[in-house]
């Protein structure tokens, strides 16, 4: 069975226009659609069809506090949505290399410290619904 892998190592996690992939170790992106049941009399299963889009991405990240990292970059996104981007590889985008977008990604909250003594400080990030599509486009 033929299969294409590669390793995890994120050419590009941007939000809200600002670029935080040499912030970033851990993303996890998950594209659904909420399954809405659809059974009728006489049916002997469940079945189901899709429903709206119930999109979550979490974010693991060095936090920073400087302008222009995560501190200042996500702090004023809560309540709010912005647009998310992330491309899994370097090079040009195209149908192995599609960038991944995620608009009017909602951010509840945000973890402001956490610290133990001889680590480096990270939070999990969470960003909800929104649209999500892919660009597959050479700019």
């Amino acid at each position: 069975m033929a299969g294409t892998t590669y390793l995890a190592n994120p050419a590009l996690v941007e939000i809200n226009s600002v670029d935080l992939t040499d912030l970033c170790s851990s993303a996890t992106y998950t594209y659904q659609k909420e399954a809405l049941e659809n059974t009728a009399f006489g049916q002997t299963a469940r079945t189901f069809v899709a429903g709206l889009e119930n999109n979550e991405i979490t974010f693991t990240f060095f936090l920073a506090y400087a302008t222009g990292d995560v501190y200042a970059t996500l702090q004023p996104l809560v309540g709010t949505t912005t647009t998310i981007k992330i491309k899994p590889s370097t090079g040009n985008e195209s149908a192995t290399n599609p960038i991944q977008i995620l608009t009017g990604a909602y951010l509840a909250a945000l973890p402001v410290f956490n610290g133990s003594v001889g680590e480096l400080s990270t939070v999990d990030v969470t960003f909800q619904g929104g649209t999500w599509s892919a660009d597959t486009t050479n700019p």
